[in-house]
């Protein structure tokens, strides 16, 4: 297990470039469709893998948290993702995989990890309508290997709130208010359906106006016609739009390359962007401000979202 993930740190330079690595994993044969899906997490999520230790029952989990391990000292949540998924299977999850993202850790069992696959941003497809309701929501992107094998990625934000029995609606109270700023616009990118509920609670909170895409690409092509839109009116588009915030993994352009689009083009000069993420680690943070991040705040804490967020405006 150690080798799957002893060059993680060489692979910071994937930043810009519109890339991402995922480890691939299977979760059993399911006994109703027949299939073993496969299914990825960016490797940057994962802190381990390892061999399912022994788990602690814990009262008043929910059905697919198995219960609590201890890792050197810390106790960990452990899920069972195929109980999540609502696959079927026979198999006993062998292995864990410790993932921390959000400043949580947990563990995720699993039946197998497979290999670390290095794929482009641009190959990774919004997931079909069918597939959605199929899977609860619970899938972000898809793509298909050349062996005709089809990779599903997990919403990690929705396991991250359903199983930690956390609200998705968030606690406005905790949202700072401004009325100097209530004019201005925001623009957010972000795949998770979850994370897009919860950055619009707070925005609405706020009284700034918003608007939004399901991920990179269409988050730029959606700036170009703003930029159109900014021509035809005469103005700047610092004018109509004040701050971007962005989420990075996202499936057909990830918020690295999203990033790098903004800030090689000369009409949205003067507008920030701040990137909101699961990825919290400092070396995530160094990844975005070499392709030119404004600010980095990680999710999902409505305090610190509207405190970045106002301070940016206040800029303005």
């Amino acid at each position: 297990m150690s080798d799957l993930l002893k060059n993680i740190d060489a692979r910071t330079k994937l930043a810009g470039t519109n890339k991402l690595e995922i480890l691939l994993f299977t979760l059993g044969l399911d006994q109703r469709s027949g299939r073993r899906e496969t299914f990825g997490i960016n490797v940057f999520k994962v802190r381990e893998v390892m061999r399912t230790p022994e788990i602690t029952q814990a009262p008043d989990m929910p059905s697919s948290v198995e219960g609590m391990v201890s890792l050197r000292g810390v106790l960990v949540p452990v899920i069972d993702l195929a109980k999540y998924a609502g696959i079927s299977t026979e198999s006993k999850p062998e292995i864990m995989v410790v993932s921390e993202y959000n400043g949580h850790t947990q563990g995720f069992l699993v039946e197998a990890v497979d290999t670390i696959l290095r794929l482009d941003w641009s190959v990774m497809r919004v997931p079909p309508d069918m597939l959605t309701m199929q899977m609860g929501g619970l899938v972000t992107a898809v793509t298909e290997l050349e062996n005709g094998k089809l990779v599903m990625m997990l919403d990690v934000e929705k396991v991250l709130a359903e199983t930690t029995q956390k609200s998705n609606i968030i606690d406005t109270a905790a949202v700072i208010c401004d009325s100097s700023i209530s004019h201005k616009t925001v623009f957010f990118a972000d795949d998770s359906l979850v994370a897009r509920s919860q950055i619009e609670q707070t925005l609405d909170a706020m009284n700034v106006h918003h608007m939004h895409a399901i991920n990179g690409k269409r988050a730029w092509e959606d700036l170009l016609k703003l930029a159109k839109s900014a021509e035809v009116q005469g103005k700047m588009v610092k004018d109509l739009l004040h701050l971007v915030l962005t989420d990075v993994e996202m499936p057909e352009m990830d918020g690295y390359m999203l990033t790098k689009q903004i800030k090689s083009d000369p009409r949205f000069a003067g507008i920030p962007v701040l990137m909101h993420s699961s990825l919290s680690g400092l070396s995530n943070q160094k990844l975005g401000q070499s392709v030119g991040v404004d600010g980095y705040v990680a999710k999902f804490e409505p305090h610190k979202l509207s405190e970045s967020i106002t301070n940016f405006l206040r800029r303005e």
